[in-house]
């Protein structure tokens, strides 16, 4: 559990609640069940229309990616792309074979099936670079959908609002009732652009960041096969892997 974004998020909500106390203004005032069913049902409802249900469901379940800490991958793959380089040049890459199904990832598997295979080099590389766009645009579409629903909550929530005055023109005739109800008409707007802002957005931007470093992990998986398919040093390998060690640390920053 990546407990810092939790704490990045109790941290908002606690400071919008001390705000509102310290204004003077009650918590019941913000709660306001109309207002969130008004946001929340416009998001989905245009989330859903740009981005189609399968794109929808991905999303959802990207969610637990945004509170899950992301890996260390380099050392224990620098080790993996080790072995199987000093397996290739000791007993043959055919011996690679036995080891496919040892790794339950998918391009994992790929890679080592096209070394075994004897694929030629380049059209190895093209191969992985395929399945590594192909990857990247079928996550984005699934990241999209937060990204859509931090566009859509802020512009719901004035819709919320403008409802909500609208309702206290009709009841105009009754002043007692005007201060509450524009109090209420705004909450709406409280609603799309606190949860765009807390919620919506930094989940896009950490799902983003998640599938950069996955997208670095494939590329450098890929270069590895390519040179173990071409029978390349061990230190030489061990050369280029380093630069991905950098780029890893500056995605992280």
């Amino acid at each position: 559990m990546d407990w810092g974004s939790l704490a990045g998020l109790a941290f908002g909500l606690s400071a919008i609640i001390l705000g509102q106390t310290l204004e003077g203004g009650s918590i019941e005032s913000i709660l306001q069940p109309a207002s969130l069913i008004i946001v929340l049902g416009g998001t989905l409802s245009a989330v859903l229309l740009q981005n189609g249900i399968p794109n929808l469901l991905a999303g959802v379940r990207m969610l637990k990616r945004a509170f899950k800490p992301y890996d260390d991958f380099y050392n224990e793959l620098t080790r993996s792309i080790h072995s199987w380089n000093s397996t290739a040049r000791l007993e043959g890459m055919l011996k690679l074979d036995n080891l496919i199904s040892d790794y339950p990832d998918p391009f994992i598997a790929k890679g080592l099936r096209l070394v075994v295979d004897g694929v030629e080099v380049q059209k190895m590389r093209e191969i992985l670079e395929i399945d590594i766009n192909s990857y990247e645009r079928e996550q984005y579409r699934a990241i999209k959908v937060w990204d859509a629903a931090g566009g859509y909550a802020p512009t719901m929530g004035i819709l919320g609002a403008v409802l909500g005055l609208s309702n206290v023109m009709e009841n105009i005739s009754s002043p007692d009732l005007l201060g509450q109800g524009i109090a209420t008409a705004f909450v709406s707007t409280i609603y799309g652009v606190g949860l765009a802002n807390l919620i919506f957005l930094p989940i896009a931007n950490k799902l983003k960041q998640h599938l950069q470093l996955e997208i670095l992990k494939r590329e450098m998986l890929a270069d590895a096969f390519t040179s173990i398919r071409q029978g390349e040093h061990p230190k030489l390998i061990q050369e280029r892997l380093s630069s991905y060690r950098q780029s890893g640390a500056e995605h992280d920053a």
